[in-house]
């Protein structure tokens, strides 16, 4: 790996400029956001204020975070436990069951409500009667 002249390698600097680039846009589009909409929650309600709006995320419908129209409608405000909930709900989606199962595993197929509808009836039997 090449060293550049202050002693650090060619690496670290394309990393640290793209972390120093991406915190810019990150403050950019944070702070439109907040001028832009409540301070609430867009999934569970919960209020902020100045004490603690630093737990108020700015999440990107489309998950694209260099897609920032300047009308935030990519964008909803959401705590950091909903924002982490969203996201998980995206990787396990992309596993393949959206159940936190392994990638191709099955849902649930026994209904333990399967006869429900004919308790209901009236009958009391569960419609075992002739």
């Amino acid at each position: 790996m090449s060293k550049d002249p202050n002693g650090g390698s060619r690496l670290d600097r394309v990393v640290a400029e793209s972390q120093r680039q991406r915190q810019e846009r990150e403050q950019g589009y944070r702070a439109r956001a907040l001028k832009m909409y409540p301070w609430v929650c867009g999934r569970c309600g919960r209020s902020f204020d100045q004490r603690n709006v630093h737990e108020l995320t700015v999440h990107h419908r489309d998950h694209n975070h260099d897609n920032n129209p300047l009308d935030g409608s990519n964008w909803e405000l959401l705590c950091v436990y909903c924002h982490d909930n969203e996201h998980q709900r995206l990787i396990e989606a992309a596993r393949g069951g959206g159940d936190g199962g392994p990638a191709g595993a099955r849902g649930a197929t026994h209904n333990p409500f399967a006869a429900l509808g004919d308790l209901l009836k009236g009958d009391g039997d569960g419609g075992k009667s002739p």
